[in-house]
């Protein structure tokens, strides 16, 4: 008898059909015990799972480094507005302490000696 003829009068093997796996419920104890860790989904997922927590912690750090440096940005805007004040105060004081008036009073008053010119300025040309 040919061996194909044997094949096919022979009983076919049973062959195990794959189980379905039992879906198990998804309890808040499981969380917790660290049970969820070992599930087929984790497990595979893991490095993208990993990815984004990655990618929080940058987040989260980029977020406060930038706000730092807006709290930095305001304390020198409000510091560049007290000096430009007190710029502004100097400025008037040396104004008014720079007049001719000012200077000859303050000349007096120490006793000097000097006096201001009764002849006009002119100018020497080559």
């Amino acid at each position: 008898m040919p061996l194909w003829l044997k094949l096919s009068i022979m009983e076919p093997t049973n062959y195990k059909q794959p189980q379905k796996k039992k879906k198990k419920k998804v309890s808040f104890l499981s969380i917790i015990g660290g049970d969820i860790l070992k599930e087929d989904f984790v497990v595979k997922q893991s490095k993208l799972i990993i990815m984004i927590a990655c990618c929080f912690v940058i987040f989260i750090g980029n977020r406060y480094s930038c706000m730092k440096k807006i709290t930095r940005i305001e304390d020198l805007k409000k510091e560049l507005k007290d000096l430009r004040y007190e710029n502004l105060v100097v400025l008037t004081k040396l104004t008014a302490n720079t007049r001719q008036s000012q200077i000859e009073a303050l000349v007096e008053s120490k006793g000097l000696g000097l006096s201001g010119s009764n002849s006009p300025t002119y100018e020497i040309e080559k």
